[in-house]
């Protein structure tokens, strides 16, 4: 079937770009080379004047290359070739002696932005699924058609950096006053205004859309000295984001650079070899690995085969404090969903509701709504401190205080006011699921639902099923949580389940190199430069310490002393210091942002900080922990797969991407090695390192957890 459809109307050809058996359309070597074969007829055609170049698809224009294609290449060469290839192409749309027109509806990412880029001009329509950008450094390379010579030569060399080095995508609001759109308009009309366009270009008007500078655009962009400045600051700036670990951000830079200082054929051969260069580079590989487990997920989520989800259109939450109210706001503005809250009293139902809104009052902060859509948003959050409204409800989610007997009255009081078919969550971070569903009439319906803080932007929900739970309960929670545009694991019921249970050990030895006098701000820039995003005080500051050591007396129970908090954080609990919330922890807060290291711990714990420490030792030691935890977990069961494991791990925690999380890490290093330095750990500091079973059986039989 073919890839392109063309009509022609006036003496416009309108070039329909429709990908077959595709849910979106994303260009490969074939669709390419077909549009080409298009445009090449389109060039001596003489009834044809102008072109309109637009998508088949209902919400994608092109959502970017086949990575398919993308992972098949062997060597820098053979990708180098393929950027090469793809420059040709797009040079050929640039020079076409017709002018073309991109009408542009939905998702315009990647090569598909690149293929706009090379039109003369661009129309979109103004629905918030229209966005626009350039992706790649996500997946460890940069754009690889053209993209960083066109881009700052269209919007400027600032606007065109933030988009490249982030990977983000703008709405289309955005990229018009970007000076990326030429023309916003209503999808209704989107044909029709680019066919107009094509018509008064062809006639020889000289159309030009907005475009944005001003004096910083003056000073910095269109000047030497204030190009070199802004290349040096970005190089500063992506270094002290990525410490280093992603190379594609600074290629990406220097690219740029040699084709604004050196002109675009310079800028397109440098393009090229970073190109082939960075796709065959192991982070790339890793980030790919992830993106493909992500999509994966999405087809194999967990759900048992022919199961069908409750459709969740009334939500309701116990408990109006920091994750209540979490919950309760992305399901109101992600998921559009009617949201009851209750909580012991009116006043903390309010804090509660005003916090829910915060979500989507920073939609409309952003411009991503409009002051119409906020107040309907507004609309469907309620509350109060019975249960009225519960019994509408298709899904509940308790998010009380991590407390077993408080869970469990919860339940029992919900089981008497929602209907039989309502599913109920909890929202516990390490209580067994069948521990709080002891005492339920009907076990079948109760289930887990971990959120991760803060909910609005933590991207993973962990679903926990326990025995007795029903396929529909789990159908139903792992549907919603994708609709609250969560990646979704259904983990195994046990303590701490899987994010936390390897978290654990982590944190727990954090604290014992404090206990040691490793210095607080050491200990987690080992971390953060191991690829971190914060090290692991820092991250129980954020927590809280109290919320940590609920959780922490769970984890204790199940597994013993090895995962037992060491007595220096047991100290700081006892002085109430429990992190940002109390405005001291092992930081000081001013404001509510973090300060430096409060001197008074080291007081309070009795160790005096050590002068001089090796943070390469550090780091070692604290991942190892985790990635010993990691394959003892996944020995129990805990989790599906390997990929369901190290997706929990780099969204939930943050585990390095570019490392493809602790199972892929254990593969990539070795099992024998990691052994050899958790014996040795073991000798030296005690039995809590003692490699586990199933690793040892690792580094013994040389498995792997990936083929």
């Amino acid at each position: 079937m073919p890839v392109t459809t063309t009509e022609v109307r006036d003496r416009v050809a309108i070039v329909t770009l429709d990908v077959p058996g595709e849910p979106v359309n994303t260009f490969g070597p074939g669709a390419a080379a077909e549009l080409q074969a298009v445009l090449d007829e389109l060039r001596s055609e003489a009834g044809v004047e102008a072109v309109v170049l637009r998508s088949g698809k209902p919400d994608s224009f092109v959502a970017g290359a086949d990575i398919n294609a993308f992972v098949a290449f062997t060597s820098a060469a053979e990708a180098e070739a393929a950027s090469r290839q793809g420059h040709a192409f797009l040079d050929g749309v640039a020079g076409f002696a017709k002018p073309v027109v991109v009408a542009i509806h939905g998702t315009c990412l990647g090569l598909g932005l690149e293929l706009a880029l090379a039109c003369r001009y661009w129309v979109a329509s103004d629905h918030p699924k229209t966005q626009l950008g350039l992706p790649e450094v996500q997946l460890g390379i940069i754009p690889g058609a053209g993209g960083c010579s066109r881009l700052p030569r269209l919007i400027g060399l600032r606007a065109a950096l933030d988009l490249i080095l982030a990977g983000k995508s703008e709405r289309a609001a955005k990229a018009f006053t970007l000076g990326l759109v030429d023309e916003l308009v209503p999808e209704s009309i989107l044909l029709e205004t680019a066919f107009r366009a094509a018509k008064r270009l062809a006639a020889g008007e000289a159309i030009r859309g907005r475009r944005r500078g001003g004096l910083a655009g003056a000073l910095l962009d269109r000047s030497l000295p204030g190009r070199l400045l802004v290349y040096r600051m970005a190089r500063r700036q992506v270094l002290a984001k990525t410490q280093g670990h992603y190379p594609a951000p600074l290629a990406a830079i220097e690219v740029v650079a040699t084709s604004m200082e050196r002109g675009m054929a310079a800028g397109l051969a440098a393009e090229a070899k970073a190109f082939g260069a960075l796709a065959v580079s192991p982070v790339s590989r890793e980030l790919v690995g992830i993106f493909f487990a992500t999509n994966a997920l999405k087809k194999d989520d967990g759900v048992p085969a022919g199961t069908a989800a409750r459709e969740v259109s009334r939500l309701g939450v116990v408990g109006a404090g920091f994750m209540g109210a979490g919950i309760a706001g992305t399901a109101i503005g992600t998921a559009k969903a009617e949201v009851r809250l209750k909580d012991a009293d009116l006043a903390r139902v309010g804090k509660g509701i005003m916090a829910a809104l915060a979500i989507p009052r920073a939609q409309l902060g952003r411009r991503r709504i409009s002051k119409f859509e906020y107040e309907r948003i507004a609309a469907l959050v309620s509350g109060g401190t019975d249960y009225a409204g519960f019994s509408a409800a298709d899904l509940v989610i308790e998010a009380v205080f991590e407390d077993l007997s408080v869970k469990r009255q919860v339940v029992a009081e919900l089981e008497s006011v929602v209907p039989s078919g309502t599913v109920i969550a909890s929202n516990t971070s390490t209580i067994p699921i069948a521990r709080i569903a002891e005492a339920a009439r009907h076990p079948e319906r109760v289930l887990g639902m971990h959120f991760f803080s803060p909910v609005d932007r933590m991207p993973l929900l962990e679903v926990i099923p326990a025995a007795p739970t029903d396929p529909e309960a789990i159908a139903t929670a792992v549907r919603f949580g994708r609709r609250l545009g969560k990646t979704v694991i259904v983990v195994g019921d046990r303590p701490g389940f899987w994010v936390n249970r390897i978290l654990a050990p982590y944190i727990v030895e954090a604290g014992h190199l404090l206990a040691e006098g490793v210095p607080i701000e050491v200990i987690d820039r080992a971390m953060v430069r191991f690829g971190f995003p914060v090290g692991p005080l820092a991250l129980l500051d954020e927590v809280g310490l109290d919320v940590a050591a609920k959780g922490g007396g769970v984890m204790r129970e199940a597994f013993g002393d090895r995962l037992a908090s060491s007595p220096a954080v047991e100290t700081l609990l006892a002085a109430k210091r429990f992190g940002r919330k109390t405005g001291s922890g092992f930081y000081l807060y001013r404001d509510g942002k973090k300060a430096d290291p409060d001197p008074a711990v080291y007081r309070l714990i009795g160790v005096k900080p050590l002068a001089a420490v090796e943070p390469g030792g550090l780091a070692e030691r604290l991942v190892s922990v985790l990635l010993n935890e990691a394959a003892r977990a996944h020995a129990e069961g805990v989790i599906r797969c390997p990929r369901d494991g190290d997706i929990g791990a780099v969204f939930g925690i943050g585990f390095p991407p570019f490392r493809g999380g602790p199972l892929r890490m254990i593969d990539q290093e070795g099992a024998d090695r990691i052994v050899a330095r958790l014996e040795g750990l073991t000798a030296r500091l005690g039995p809590r390192f003692a490699p586990a079973e199933a690793l040892l059986e690792h580094a013994r039989g040389g498995s792997r957890y990936y083929s």
